[in-house]
């Protein structure tokens, strides 16, 4: 099962925003090349989302070669789609992050300070996941 949380809105429809994350399911290996796709039904009900919103992203990845059909069976992750989704997750994340910039900007931070905010940030992810629980302390 892939966990997608779509609480956080950043203004893009919801397809887009459900296909980002099984992009980025498929970038960290979560889902696998030959591994089935959670069904449009599945996933739709998980989500509490309308089901043409989950075939409509599943639909994008299809035509972006990511995810292929399996006669009688449902959709998988095509050959190749880690490749192609590593490149996709680092524009997501620098679109995320200018984003960041931009509204911390708007509060009237400096990019001196919003930098020593973002290395502090790295940092204490860094120490996080070096724990052996991946919490930190």
């Amino acid at each position: 099962m892939i966990l997608i949380d779509l609480s956080e809105s950043d203004g893009r429809p919801i397809y887009g925003r459900i296909s980002d994350r099984i992009k980025f399911a498929i970038a960290g290996d979560v889902l696998r090349p030959g591994e089935m796709a959670p069904s449009v039904r599945e996933l739709s009900k998980q989500l509490v989302v309308n089901p043409n919103t989950v075939a409509r992203s599943y639909r994008d990845l299809q035509a972006e070669g990511l995810l292929e059909p399996v006669r009688g069976t449902g959709l998988q992750v095509a050959e190749g789609a880690p490749e192609k989704c590593r490149s996709a997750r680092s524009v997501y994340v620098r679109t995320r992050l200018r984003g960041a910039i931009d509204e911390a900007r708007g509060t009237g931070l400096d990019p001196a300070e919003i930098e020593t905010i973002l290395h502090e940030e790295w940092a204490k992810a860094r120490d996080a996941a070096s724990q052996p629980n991946g919490r930190g302390a």
